[in-house]
Formats: structure tokens, sequence, C-alpha cells
């Protein structure tokens, strides 16, 4: 945890010096953001969640694609320190890390750029999540959202569903299916 706290501290006093850029291949990306939502039909329902974290990204390849589907392919890694569901009876407090992340960033269109993006990951708490099931659970999440280019940050703006499901790990396995809203700031940038 220590690790990637300074990880975070070193790559955010970084940034000044780095030029905005936008997505580009080769580029990375870094971002801090938080989230929230609450649950929808279809799981596990009186849920609401928060959870803040960081995100690094590599952009892997030039825009293809035709017309306005034109875009980059690009790999995310989102670490989830903070991760709280308000459940029914209790509240849980965890954390957790989304190693696939697979997003699509369309070609920019001046100072906006919409994505789309999905992921997975696990998540763990310190309580049943949902109450009676298990602590450790597996998250996947589909998300569209965009990019706003600021002078020297580039802020994100996203809709994201996000499942959360212990696998079968133990029965029963009803899930917990969110809606959120998340907000980032972070950078792009090319070595």
């Amino acid at each position: 945890m220590k690790i990637l706290v300074w990880l975070g501290i070193l790559s955010v006093s970084t940034m000044p010096v780095l030029a905005q850029a936008k997505p580009e291949d080769g580029g990375h990306e870094f971002q801090v953001w938080t989230g929230g939502g609450h649950s929808v039909p279809g799981g596990t329902s009186d849920t609401s969640v928060w959870n803040a974290g960081v995100r690094f990204g590599w952009v892997l390849t030039r825009p293809h694609g035709p017309g306005i589907l034109k875009g980059r392919f690009e790999y995310v890694l989102d670490a989830t320190p903070l991760f709280i569901l308000w459940q029914k009876y209790n509240t849980a407090y965890g954390g957790g890390f989304s190693p696939l992340g697979l997003k699509w960033d369309f070609a920019s269109r001046g100072v906006i750029e919409p994505y789309l993006e999905l992921n997975g990951g696990i998540l763990f708490t310190d309580k049943n999540v949902p109450i009676g099931t298990s602590a450790v659970n597996f998250t996947s999440a589909a998300a569209f959202g965009m990019h706003l280019f600021g002078e020297k940050y580039a802020w994100s703006l996203e809709a994201r569903y996000m499942h959360i499901s212990n696998a079968g790990l133990a029965t029963p396995n009803p899930g917990i299916n969110t809606v959120q809203v998340r907000v980032g700031v972070g950078k792009f940038w090319h070595p």
C-alpha cells in the first residue's frame, strides 16, 4: 500500500513538467479518479457505492477505423484503494484493482474526446458483499465517457455500469449491479 501511495505522489509531482498531450500511439495516461452510484435492478437492491483510485494507461495503436468510429486502443490498469459500499444493514470498506482494462479512445473532436471502456478486477472488503456471501468479489464494468482537454490536465467524466459478484465462491451469489458517475483528472504524455 505504501508503494502505491509513493508511486502516486511521484507521478502527480512530475505532472507539471509534462506538457498536456492527447492520446497518441506509444503515449501514457495517469489519472486520479472518484465515482459513486447506486444499485439498479438485477441484483441486490438498496446499496450505494463510492470509490476512488488511480489509473495508468498505455496507448497501443495509431488511429484507425471508419468515420466517427476512428480511434486508438488503450490498455489501462486501475488501483482502487478506497471502496465503500453502504448496504441495507451495514457498511463495507475495501479496496481492489482492475488489471484488465480495455479502452477505445475515439479520435479527438477539439478539446473533447469520447471513449468506451470494458474492465475487470477484484474487490476485497472487511464485510461480506452482499450481506451473507463473501468478502472477496470480482468486478466487471462497462463505461462511456469523455476526456475534456485543458491547458495542463485532461478531465474525464463518465457513466459506468459495474457488476460486483463472488463468481460462485460462496452461496448465494446475488451480486450487485450499480450505475455510477466517475470524475477524474490526469495527464496524457508521450515519453
